[in-house]
């Protein structure tokens, strides 16, 4: 969808407001035909030097920058555009130039990603000129991209707060194994430490037998009767 935008409108005017008995007025005004017909022919770069020397000869012309703002746009510099319309939109008093001018602020508002400043722009506009169709456009435009984008951002936050909630399942999960295997390497080494109790009883045991029975073979040979030896 192309963003409508309304330029070069008041070039057309552009000879009532310069007194032609001015010299400066006719040089400024000579600049900026020159810019106009560079800008026709796409020479953006080049109508804008040309609106500069005509806005130095008279800088006070809302048409100088006006369309200064027009050329910079043109080149993709939309602050310095919308400081352009900003010093023109100061120069008149006209509801319809000031309309003219807050379309175009929008369109670089847009153009600049600012979304809901240029929805402000669109809207000041049409309240200077509630019929202008190229600006109920683009606010209708730009009102469908704020919607877009909120909708991207509500589903950009579900998709990070789902993730988290992954992240968070899988960290509880790791703890758990990680406390399963210390519980069973704590049961592992309970069990090697009563394997050892048993042994040593029974070495207790063992040794134990083996004292009864060598008290036993002692007795025996206490209590066995010596026979005399024979008078021959």
């Amino acid at each position: 969808m192309v963003i409508k935008s309304w330029i070069k409108y008041l070039f057309f005017l552009f000879f009532v407001v310069i007194e032609v008995n001015s010299s400066s007025a006719q040089s400024a005004r000579s600049y900026i035909n020159d810019g106009v017909d560079l800008y026709n022919k796409e020479k953006f770069a080049d109508a804008e030097v040309n609106f500069k020397k005509g806005l130095d000869k008279n800088y006070d012309t809302f048409e100088g920058h006006f369309n200064m703002g027009d050329a910079l746009y043109k080149q993709g510099r939309y602050d310095e555009a919308l400081q352009a319309y900003k010093n023109a939109y100061a120069l008149t008093d006209s509801d319809y130039k000031r309309s003219k001018v807050l379309h175009n602020v929008g369109n670089a508002l847009l153009k600049g990603q600012k979304v809901k400043e240029s929805i402000e722009a669109y809207k000041n506009a049409l309240k200077l000129d509630p019929n202008d169709l190229d600006t109920k456009y683009n606010l209708s435009y730009a009102l469908n991209m704020l919607k877009n984008q909120q909708q991207n951002q509500q589903q950009n936050n579900q998709q990070n707060k789902d993730r988290q909630n992954q992240d968070q399942q899988q960290q509880n999960q790791n703890d758990q194994q990680k406390q399963d295997q210390q519980q069973q390497q704590q049961k592992q080494q309970q069990r090697k430490d009563q394997i050892s109790k048993e042994e040593a009883q029974r070495i207790l045991e063992a040794l134990k037998n083996n004292e009864e029975d060598i008290q036993k073979e002692l007795r025996k040979r206490q209590g066995k009767v010596v026979q005399k030896a024979k008078d021959w």
